[in-house]
């Protein structure tokens, strides 16, 4: 079951440690490709260091400011498309980015794309011999592995082409398993306890 928009217009950390177990997934020109939320961080208002809302309203965070149930997507150094779930009502800038997941769908597409995405550059394995637990650890190789772009930026999460679903799977969560810690790969802003993820999942990108 697709999780309605009423979902993101919350509190962002109660979005944030709601998401751990729901599935993202993505529809790229018919190849559809999915997986476990695993780990996840929050960024909240423009009193946040971190978010890109702290300087104010601006053409590249509009979407931050506008209704929940939206993606936020953006290029990280001018590198790798971050994809992040637009939290709170509209006017509340807020937003949660998707650090890692446990890839169900579309394993093969995913080997493909971040095969490519890593020719010529040095590795320890390729895509095709990497472990199913790395394919989508960390938010630029999430995003790698799942084709999501630029073009995804504001697209409509209750869609059908990017979107969270409700469903049963292997992934369990069990009591207690689930820490909150402090973000990471920020220097502003780092030490406020907004990340948090499934303890002891192999594909979360942090310590965990």
């Amino acid at each position: 079951m697709k999780v309605p928009r009423a979902f993101y217009d919350r509190a962002t950390l109660d979005v944030a440690r709601d998401l751990l177990g729901k599935v993202l997934v993505h529809n790229r020109r018919g190849a559809l490709t999915s997986g476990v939320i695993v780990e996840v961080e929050a960024y909240i208002g423009e009193s946040d260091p971190a978010c890109h809302a702290a300087p104010g309203p601006t053409r590249r965070n509009e979407p931050l400011y506008g209704p929940p149930g939206y993606a936020y997507v953006y290029l990280n150094y001018g590198i790798h498309a971050l994809v992040n779930i637009v939290t709170e009502p509209a006017g509340s800038p807020a937003a949660i980015l998707i650090r890692a997941l446990d890839p169900l769908d579309g394993v093969p597409t995913m080997r493909r794309r971040r095969g490519r995405a890593m020719k010529g550059r040095r590795s320890r394995s390729s895509g095709g011999g990497m472990p199913t637990s790395e394919l989508c650890r960390g938010p630029g190789n999430l995003t790698m592995a799942m084709g999501i772009t630029l073009e995804d930026n504001r697209a409509d999460l209750v869609g059908d082409r990017l979107f969270v679903e409700d469903v049963e799977h292997d992934v369990a969560i069990a009591p207690g398993r689930v820490s909150w810690g402090p973000r990471i790969g920020i220097r502003l802003g780092a030490k406020r306890p907004w990340r948090v993820w499934i303890a002891g999942h192999p594909a979360v990108s942090g310590r965990s």
